[in-house]
C-alpha cells in the first residue's frame, strides 16, 4: 500500500497576499456599498426630517463605539476568526431585519450593520498587521481601494435605483454578499492571527489600552486624521441626499454622484503614483485643504444648489485622495505588541465620527440649513490640514539610515 501524504497547501496554509485582502475589502464593499446611500433614504422616509435622522445617527454611533472597544476585550475569549464571521452573520442579519421594512426594523438594520463593519473592520487590520510588513502597508491599501472600487461604485446607484424597482432588492444582494465574504474569509484560512504568547493573566480592561495610545503623539494624529476624513464622508453620504431632496433635485441624487465619486477609487494605483512623487506629509496636506475648501464653498453657495453639489462633489474626490494616504501615519506607527488594540482604536475612527457628525449637524440644524452642515464639515477639514503640519517630512520613505522607530513622527 502507498502511503497516501497530505498535500502541502492542506497541511500548512499558505500566507495570505495582499491580493487576497484587496479581493476580501472587495467583497464588504459590495456588502456595505449597495446600501451606504439606501439607509439614509430609507430613514428619511420613516422619520421624515434632518433632525431625526441626526439623532439617530447620533445614538447608534455611540453604541457601535462601545462594541468597538468590547472587540479586543472579546476576542480575548472567543477565536479572531468566529469573531470576524460574527460580523458576517450581523450584516445578513441586519439586511434581513430591514426587508421587514417598519421604522423600527430599519433602525434596528442599521444598528446592526454599523456594528458589523465595526467587528470586521478591527478583525481585518489586526489580519493585515499580522500578515503585511510596513514597506508594503501602501500597497495593500491601494489594492484595497482597487478591489473596492466595484461595490463602492456601483454599489450607491445600484441600490437607490433597486429599491425604486423592488424595495427589498438591495437588502437581498447585501446579504447574500455577506455570505460570500464569509467564504472568502474561510478560504484564506487566516485563523487567528499570529499568536505570539498566550495571555498570562486576566484580560484587562478594554479601556486599559486608551493611555498607551494618548502618549503616542503620531498614533494620535492619525487618528484625527481618519476620523476627520470620515466626517467628510459622513456629510457627503446622509447630507448630500437629504440637501438634494429638499431643494427638488431628486432622492437618486445622492447615490448616483456617490457611485460617481467612487469610481475614482479606480484610479488608486495612479493616485498612489501622484503620492509617492512628494512626501506624505505633501500629499495629506493638499488633500486635506482641497478638500475643506470645497466643502466650505459648498456652504457658501448654498444658494445655488447645483454649484453646492459640485463643489461637494470635487471635495469628495479629494476625500478619496486622502483614503489613499491619510490612514498610512497611523499604520505606521502601530507596534507590534499593540496590533489588536490599536487596531480597535483605529477602527473607532468611524464611530467617533457617526457620533459627531450627525451630533454637531444636530446644533448647526438649529440655526441653519442643511448647507451650515458642508460649511462646518469645511472647517473640520481645515483642522486636520493644521495638524498634519506636524508630520515627520521623511515620513513613510525607507531607507536604511532611518531606524523603524523612526519612520512616522509628528512634533
Amino acid at each position: 500500500m502507498h502511503e497516501r501524504r497530505i498535500p502541502e497547501w492542506v497541511r500548512h496554509a499558505p500566507a495570505p497576499s495582499v491580493r487576497d485582502f484587496g479581493i476580501l475589502a472587495g467583497i464588504e464593499a459590495v456588502v456595505r456599498g449597495i446600501l451606504i446611500s439606501v439607509f439614509p433614504l430609507a430613514m428619511y422616509r420613516a422619520l421624515g426630517d434632518a433632525s431625526s435622522v441626526s439623532f439617530l445617527y447620533f445614538l447608534i454611533g455611540i453604541l457601535s463605539l462601545l462594541v468597538g472597544l468590547m472587540v479586543p476585550f472579546l476576542i480575548r475569549f472567543v477565536p479572531r476568526r468566529w469573531a470576524y464571521s460574527t460580523g458576517c452573520v450581523m450584516f445578513i442579519c441586519g439586511a434581513s431585519l430591514a426587508i421587514v421594512g417598519s421604522p423600527e426594523a430599519v433602525v434596528g438594520a442599521l444598528a446592526l450593520n454599523t456594528m458589523a463593519a465595526v467587528v470586521t473592520f478591527i478583525c481585518f487590520n489586526t489580519y493585515v498587521l499580522d500578515y503585511i510588513s510596513k514597506i508594503e502597508l501602501g500597497r495593500c491599501e491601494t489594492s484595497r481601494m482597487f478591489y473596492s472600487a466595484l461595490g463602492w461604485t456601483g454599489g450607491p446607484m445600484a441600490g437607490v435605483l433597486l429599491m425604486e424597482f423592488w424595495r427589498p432588492a438591495p437588502f437581498v444582494i447585501s446579504a447574500g454578499a455577506a455570505l460570500v465574504m464569509l467564504a472568502q474569509f474561510w478560504r484564506m484560512r487566516l485563523g487567528n492571527g499570529k499568536l505570539i504568547t498566550k495571555a498570562r493573566g486576566p484580560a484587562n480592561n478594554p479601556l486599559a489600552f486608551l493611555p498607551r495610545f494618548f502618549v503616542q503623539p503620531r498614533l494620535v494624529a492619525g487618528y484625527l486624521f481618519a476620523m476627520i476624513r470620515s466626517c467628510g464622508w459622513w456629510i457627503y453620504v446622509v447630507y448630500l441626499p437629504i440637501f438634494a431632496i429638499q431643494n427638488g433635485l431628486g432622492e437618486q441624487l445622492g447615490g448616483i454622484l456617490l457611485s460617481c465619486t467612487n469610481a475614482m477609487l479606480l484610479a488608486a494605483p495612479l493616485i498612489l503614483r501622484w503620492v509617492q512623487t512628494r512626501s506624505l506629509r505633501s500629499a495629506v496636506r493638499i488633500g486635506f485643504v482641497a478638500a475643506g475648501g470645497c466643502f466650505f464653498a459648498a456652504g457658501l453657495v448654498a444658494g445655488w444648489p447645483v454649484a453646492s453639489v459640485a463643489a461637494l462633489v470635487l471635495g469628495s474626490v479629494w476625500l478619496i485622495v486622502l483614503d489613499i494616504c491619510a490612514g498610512l501615519p497611523f499604520l505606521m506607527a502601530v507596534k507590534p505588541s499593540e496590533r489588536t488594540e490599536m487596531s480597535a482604536i483605529y477602527s473607532s475612527y468611524r464611530d467617533v465620527s457617526g457620533i459627531l457628525t450627525p451630533g454637531v449637524a444636530s446644533l448647526v440644524l438649529l440655526v441653519a440649513p442643511v448647507a451650515g452642515v458642508f460649511a462646518a464639515g469645511g472647517i473640520a477639514l481645515f483642522g486636520a490640514w493644521a495638524v498634519s503640519a506636524r508630520l515627520h517630512p521623511r515620513l513613510g520613505e525607507s531607507k536604511p539610515s532611518l531606524p523603524p522607530d523612526r519612520l512616522a513622527e509628528t512634533g
